[in-house]
Order: structure tokens, then sequence, then C-alpha cells
């Protein structure tokens, strides 16, 4: 059977894993028997309450006598590590793009990476069924994209067909009759290269995704470079550099076939399987016969670009909510998840409870928090904080500085251009994308957004939308404004008291409701100044014969703010922490003691000034206020 492996690319929301629902359907791949569910590939249940791909995964179709191998990949830049390891083992990619949106950021960051690896695209501009869709002028912005990104002649030749995976169709032109998803195959299958065969070489393969599973143990998958794999078979496991890593036997050879896999006694070289059987290997290792030498290359991923600490919960609260709040258990998954994903760097630190992790940005270790907290794990995280490295030609620091597009309302405009310059950002484009909205880029250092997207849908009232994606290492910029409010902060420990939580409104909105349980140093509230103030939760309304509870009017709460985890973790500073368990996410100071925290020399009035100042690069390491003695 004739093989086609393609990947799909697109930006966040462009509609890549509907479309793939459609190719199901159509392809064939489902039984009569068999009902597809929306966003059939999005099989984690994060992914589906979030409405984005996360982690990229393999399918497939037959299309008359043509097995197509499908791989869906994430559409958010955090989560750019996915697409550019998966890249490698597919000949061709299908480039989709919102018929009203036109290329967005990470259509310009994923297609960069496929045409440098000299993959041949097609363009899919879906969602031509919208009111507002312009597919004309979009393929006009595609082409000129291309061309930005130094595509070759044949590169740009490329071949588009107009679709909406929502009503199930594809055509060569818009005028012709809208039937089926049988042009989009017929593209496909003409216009992606054929695998390289080399049946008669030894078997070798290249991990591009690694997964656990609880009776096969680790499944890698990737695609047979050359030679036969089989069932049973002896094989040794190279390392980027060459290196042995481990030698061992394939239990399990799986194809993918719709949304299952099956079993296969074989396969053989271009075919997209998985394979079981080994314990050490991991991604970017080659597989091979034991006579073999030469590791496959792997392609380089881009660099985390943001970290964070991840230390075990030490609050009075610990270990109430979750079973595994051990640093040992912290540290065997963190490292057991960087195995998986190249996207992440974990390392240890001096204290051993604590350990750095970083990434891409704050969605990708928000969402492998709340990964872990489904799991029953406990946690304190630090405030995210961005990752410095010197020009290697000039010697001068530099920082990540990201490409944020923004699309606000025209009477927003003003107030974000305000907010991003105090940002040291730079806005290089400004246009009109009509019904009333105004698109804007801007160049600005990642710490400048840490933190900002919350201030960002207040001053939209909620209609502005934002996109991100790392542009390039520059110079250190200046100042950054830190967090501008002060916090409320408990000094007591037991259940919150509706009474004093009414009476503590007037100093800001609160992040807890009464009868939460709450202790010493935990974050209550925010205060409408800009220094911290140290409050009684607990405190009740006192009752005499002259004044009995009967008497006043019941009491009427404003709803508290409950934060998410990305939330949590950019809301707070450098002397916070977030503490994250299966069923809580509160905020606390690192020092719970009141008399601590003013020895440490973090008194609330200068809370600005200091989180402002740690936004600075770490050039010297900052004078030491500790007069305890400790």
């Amino acid at each position: 059977m004739n093989v086609r492996n393609t990947a799909i690319i697109a930006h966040v929301d462009h509609g890549k894993t509907t479309l793939v629902d459609r190719l199901l359907q159509q392809g064939g791949a489902l039984g009569d028997h068999q009902e597809l569910v929306d966003r059939a590939m999005d099989s984690n249940d994060l992914e589906r309450e979030r409405g984005i791909t996360i982690l990229a995964k393999c399918t497939s179709v037959t299309w008359k006598d043509t097995r197509i191998n499908i791989v869906d990949t994430p559409g958010h830049a955090d989560f750019g590590g996915e697409v550019e390891r998966i890249l490698s083992m597919v000949d061709g990619v299908c480039v989709l793009v919102d018929a009203a949106e036109g290329p967005m950021p990470q259509t310009r960051f994923v297609v960069g990476k496929a045409l440098r690896l000299g993959l041949k695209p097609l363009v899919v501009i879906n969602k031509v069924d919208r009111p507002d869709q312009r597919a004309e002028e979009v393929l006009n912005e595609i082409f000129d994209l291309f061309a930005a990104l130094e595509a070759t002649d044949d590169q740009l030749d490329f071949p588009v067909v107009y679709a909406s995976a929502k009503q199930g169709w594809a055509v060569h032109d818009l005028a012709d009759e809208r039937v089926d998803m049988s042009p989009l195959f017929e593209l496909i299958v003409d216009h992606t290269p054929a695998p390289r065969l080399d049946d008669t070489g030894a078997f070798r393969m290249l991990a591009t995704t690694l997964e656990y599973d609880p009776w096969l143990g680790r499944i890698l998958t990737g695609r047979v470079e050359s030679g036969t794999v089989r069932s049973n078979m002896a094989v040794k496991v190279l390392s980027l550099d060459g290196g042995m890593v481990e030698t061992g036997r394939i239990t399990k050879v799986l194809s993918f076939d719709g949304l299952q896999r099956t079993s296969l006694d074989s396969a053989t070289a271009g075919d997209i399987v998985a394979i079981a059987g080994l314990e050490d290997a991991t991604v970017a290792d080659t597989i091979c016969e034991p006579d073999v030498c030469q590791a496959l290359p792997a392609q380089p991923v881009d660099p985390p670009t943001l970290a964070m600490s991840f230390a075990i919960n030490d609050s009075p609260l610990a270990g109430k909510e979750g079973d595994k709040v051990t640093s040992r258990a912290i540290r065997e998954r963190l490292w057991r998840e960087a195995e998986g994903n190249v996207a992440l760097r974990v390392s240890d630190t001096d204290d051993k409870t604590v350990f750095e992790v970083a990434g891409r940005g704050e969605l990708q270790l928000g969402v492998l928090v709340e990964i872990m907290r489904r799991e029953g794990y406990e946690l304190s995280l630090g405030r995210p904080r961005v990752l410095y490295r010197e020009d290697p030609d000039t010697g001068v620091l530099c920082e990540p500085v990201e490409e944020a597009v923004v699309d606000v309302d025209d009477n927003f405009t003003g107030v974000v251009v305000e907010k991003m310059a105090q940002r040291r950002g730079r806005m290089v484009e400004m246009q009109s994308s009509g019904g009333g909205k105004t698109r804007v880029v801007f160049h600005v250092p990642s710490r400048g957004l840490i933190g900002y997207h919350g201030e960002f849908l207040t001053d939209t009232r909620g209609t502005g939308v934002m996109h991100r994606l790392f542009h390039d290492w520059e110079p250190v910029a200046g100042d950054m404004p830190g967090r501008r409010c002060g916090t409320l902060v408990s000094m007591e420990q037991g259940q919150s008291v509706a009474y004093a939580l009414w009476n503590l409104e007037e100093r800001g909105p609160l992040f807890i409701g009464p009868g939460e349980k709450v202790y010493r140093g935990m974050i209550i509230g925010e205060h409408n100044k800009g220094s911290d103030l140290d409050v009684n939760p607990l405190k009740g309304k006192q009752l005499t014969n002259m004044r009995a509870s009967g008497k006043d009017d019941a009491i009427q709460l404003t709803p508290p703010t409950r934060m998410t985890v990305e939330q949590a973790m950019s809301y707070v500073a450098d002397d916070e922490l977030v503490e994250v368990t299966p069923t809580s996410v509160r905020l606390r100071k690192r020092w719970l003691d009141p008399h601590e925290r003013k020895r440490r020399g973090r008194s609330a009035p200068q809370a600005s000034a200091a989180t402002a100042a740690s936004q600075e690069p770490p050039r010297q390491s900052p004078p030491t206020n500790d007069h305890s003695g400790s």
C-alpha cells in the first residue's frame, strides 16, 4: 500500500482537530457502529476542558489505495516543542489558516520550522463559511509569509484548497460544488512526497514521542527510517551523540488505525509506528539493530525562556488534600515529564526540596502543574522568571523578547499601547482589521508580559485577544513595573468568618469566602494601596445583652475572586508562593511569620519597589538584609 505522512500545523483555534475529525469520518476510519465525538484527537481531559491541543498525536486513514498517516499538532506557542520534534517523521505539512484571521504568530513559527526542513507545504484556508471570511486576501498574506520565511521556489508553488471543517467539505475553487473532503484527500496523496524507502538496510528509527502505558510500559513513536522492525526483535538504543543507552527486545509493534492502535507483526521503512519493550530509551534516541553504530540526527529544539521553582508544600495545611507530598515523589514526576517533553528542562537546586523547571511559557508550566495536582500532588510554586544568556559574539547580556499580536476594539487601542510602552514594548505594526477592531503587533520583553494578561483583559473589558510567540534574544531593557497593589495577609489560623470578611471588603477584593480554612501568612485578598496589610479574617461580632445577632441585617458578601493556576503564578510577587493541592489554589507569603518577613528585609511598604527590582537581570547578587543572625 502507498503511504503518505503529513502533519497539520496552524495557529491555535484555527480548526486543526476539527479537520482531523472530518478526515477520520470520511476516510472510513470508523466502523458503522462507531460514533465520533467532537475533537476526538483531544483525548486528554485537560485538552477537552480548555479547548486546546497540548500533545501531538498520530492517526491514520485509508483513502482509496493510500494509507495517510496524520499528525495533529498543538497550536499554542508554549507547546512548540511538540511540533518541532514530530516534523522529522513527516514528508509534508498541511498549513491550516483561518479565512478571517489570516496567518497568526504560531503559523509563522511552525511554518518556518517546516520550510527549513525542506518539507513541501499545502495550504488549507479553513472557515470560509464565516460571514467575515476574506479568503483571497488571506491567500496573498500566506504567500507573503512564505516569501518572508525564505521558502524555495518549489515551496512557494503550493496548492490551495478552501474548506469548512465544521461542515465537512473542501473545494479547489470557491465556486465549486461543496460536497466532501475528497479534494483535500487527493491533494495530500498527489502533493505529499512518498516516504523514502530503504527496505534492504538495517532497521533504524528515531524516537519522537514518549508515553507510558500501564500494561506495555514505555511506548516510543517514530517513523521507520530504514529496514524492517518485527515483534520480538533484538535491538539496541543509541543516544544523540552515538553512545549506548541500552539493549533490549521489542515486545510490541503498534500501528495507528483511526482512533485505535493495532498490533503488527512487522513494519517497513516509511511507516509511523509505536514500539514497546524498552526501559531506558527516550525522545531523540535511535532504536536500531545491534550492528548499527551511527545514530540518526535529531532536529534541535529551541531552548526554554522561562523558569519557575517547584517545591514541597510546607504550609500548615500541607498533606490534608493530596497524597503525593514528598520531595522524592515530586522529583521523580518532574524528571519523568522532562524525559518525554523535550521543551522542558528540570534541574536540582541547593535546597533538596526545591527544583527548577524551565519551559517555553506560563501556559506550558501551568498545564504541567494542573496535570500534577490532578494526580494527587501538592506543590509550592514561585513566581516565574525569565532566563538570560550572554551573546556569544559580543558578551552582552540578553533576554528573550516575544512578538505579541493584539486584537482590540478601536477605543481600547490607546490604553494597550500605553501599557506595552511601560513594559518596554515596541510597536512594529498597527492596522485596522475591520468591524471596529485594530490589530497591533509589539516586540516586548518576556518579563514585561509576566502577569500582564489579567490587566490586559481588564483594560479591554474582556474583549481583547492577545497571542504571544518567542521572537528573539535582545540586550536587556530597563526597569519593569511591578505589581502596584499590596495584599491582605491573614494573621490568624482557623476558619474565616463572614462578619470579618464583610469589614475587610472595603480594603480590596477578597480571594476567600466565609468558612474557608486560613492560616497565618496566607494571602486572603488584594489591598487597594501599595502596601501589605495584616488582617484578622476570624474576628466575629461581639454580642451583648443589648445587641443580639437577630436584630442586624444579614451580611451580604461580594463573591470572592477565584484564580486559576496560571493566574496565581502571574500574580504573586517574589516573596510570595502559590500553594497548589488537588482541590485548592492558595496564595501565601514565603515566610509566614510577619516578624520573619520584616527581618528578611521585605517590609510591606516596599513591596512594589522590591517587585520591580527583582525583575532586573542577575548582574550581581543583591545585598542581604537578613539581620537575624541565622
